[in-house]
């Protein structure tokens, strides 16, 4: 509730700036920000919560500290903002003044600041993070007290910090956790956005139960992934079970009145296909009907983050303990072409490079696979190329050498070790190939320049022809 008042408040706060001389801007800029923040927030606090039931009690206590606050702050600013007496300009000046003197020291800009630190601190207890700090949390509450008691707001309940000690480590907020690689494949920032002209539609088919009315999870569940579509319409945490490693899925989405529903399922119950140029479709069997029944859809606003999505799921799905023999084939992302294939030693491993164009956006990646083994064809890491490469970007050092500059690898494994194929203080990007052909192939994909050399094909393909993405 707090989370749609805080964007209505912040939509109307975009027409009175809208209505001001440019030099009343920057304050109020400042307080629509931050107030997109505080809702973003929010949301993530109840999307979390479903995963991580057995926290929610310790963090009711702090959100019974800064939710009436938020909650009146909001109220306040609308009855400024619809106080007809005054001029426009009136009203915010008003407003900014009058609320910047209630808590000496703290605008109303640094309010909302305040709010979303609180907020975001609350988000790591919530989730066990590391970075949680308490004093930090604590200084915060102090401070968000003082507001309540300049505003006549009742106190709340003291924190009742016997729920937090009964967690399974004492002070779960200094305890080290072990990073999974899917946590680091979104906090990288893109090399390159290339976006798609036509978009589908996000969506979640069900079954679905209202939130807070799913079954409650063990305390060890590790969040992996967290990506939110049209505008937080539709949300998905991918998290993990930490006691079997099995890893799952929590869609949420809102109605049209903005009750959120929401539905968890274990990934390797699941199915992932490309459906159109941007969506990624989730399919589930159903037990009853004997057929597969849509789950979930996913609308990408780049070709990069379906890509990453994509092949973190099949890997996820691939490398769970719980998985059947994977379906090679379901390691293919549909709409893409292959350009290239050979043979690579790869930090001591044998791989697979391909490198693929997409259909829709004409964008290229690297895309390296496992060749051998029960994960034969599963997804390594993968690499975009950028859209227009420089003459020096592709070094062709020795025979089987090539050097890349450059280049951002995700990795979809923890075996695997990037770092030990950088070279030179540029920390350039290393690929060994297993035949001089092919690195000299390679080169002449991305600098087509005729080479005299006579190819020799037949280490390039093998066992490897079937593997062929989908030209549909």
């Amino acid at each position: 509730m707090e989370a749609e008042r805080a964007d209505r408040v912040g939509y109307c706060l975009q027409g009175l700036r809208n209505a001001l001389p440019e030099k009343l801007h920057s304050h109020l800029t400042a307080v629509i920000d931050q107030l997109q923040i505080t809702s973003q927030l929010l949301r993530d606090l109840a999307d979390k919560s479903q995963v991580h039931l057995s926290q929610v009690p310790v963090m009711i206590d702090y959100l019974n500290v800064i939710l009436p606050c938020l909650c009146r702050t909001l109220r306040d600013i609308m009855d400024y903002y619809e106080d007809k007496f005054l001029s426009k300009e009136h009203r915010w000046r008003t407003m900014y003044h009058n609320m910047s003197n209630e808590l000496p020291g703290t605008t109303l800009p640094a309010r909302f600041v305040m709010y979303n630190q609180f907020l975001g601190l609350l988000n790591y207890m919530l989730t066990r993070d590391p970075n949680f700090d308490v004093n930090a949390m604590e200084a915060l509450r102090i401070r968000i007290l003082q507001l309540r008691d300049a505003r006549k707001i009742d106190p709340p309940s003291p924190i009742r910090t016997d729920l937090v000690r009964r967690d399974t480590a004492l002070d779960f907020w200094k305890q080290e956790t072990d990073s999974h690689w899917a946590e680091a494949i979104f906090t990288q920032p893109l090399p390159s956005r290339r976006e798609f002209r036509k978009r589908g539609k996000s969506d979640a088919f069900g079954p679905l139960d209202r939130m807070g009315h799913v079954n409650p999870f063990p305390d060890d569940v590790k969040i992996l992934v967290k990506r939110t579509f049209e505008n937080d319409r539709v949300s998905i945490i991918v998290f993990l079970r930490q006691a079997d490693l099995m890893p799952f899925i929590l869609v949420r989405t809102r109605t049209a009145i903005g009750q959120p529903w929401v539905s968890i399922h274990s990934i390797n119950d699941l199915t992932i296909e490309r459906e159109s140029s941007s969506v990624l479709h989730l399919t589930y069997w159903n037990q009853i009907e004997r057929r597969r029944k849509a789950w979930a859809s996913l609308s990408f606003l780049t070709w990069e983050e379906l890509v990453l999505f994509y092949c973190t799921f099949v890997c996820l799905k691939a490398r769970s303990e719980w998985a059947h023999s994977p379906d090679r084939h379901g390691f293919r992302l549909r709409r893409e072409k292959r350009l290239f294939q050979a043979q690579i030693i790869d930090d001591d491993f044998d791989h697979c490079l391909i490198v693929v164009q997409d259909f829709h956006t004409k964008g290229r990646r690297l895309h390296v696979t496992a060749r051998e083994g029960p994960l034969a064809h599963c997804p390594v890491w993968t690499a975009f190329v950028p859209p227009d490469t420089p003459e020096d970007w592709l070094i062709h050092k020795a025979p089987h050498h090539i050097l890349l500059r450059d280049l951002q690898v995700y990795s979809f494994c923890d075996e695997y070790r990037p770092h030990r194929q950088r070279r030179g203080r540029t920390g350039a990007f290393q690929i060994k190939f297993a035949h001089a052909t092919a690195a000299a192939r390679f080169k002449q994909l991305f600098n087509p320049i005729p080479d005299p050399s006579v190819e020799d094909a037949s280490e390039d393909h093998e066992d490897d022809d079937d593997f062929t993405p989908s030209d549909d």
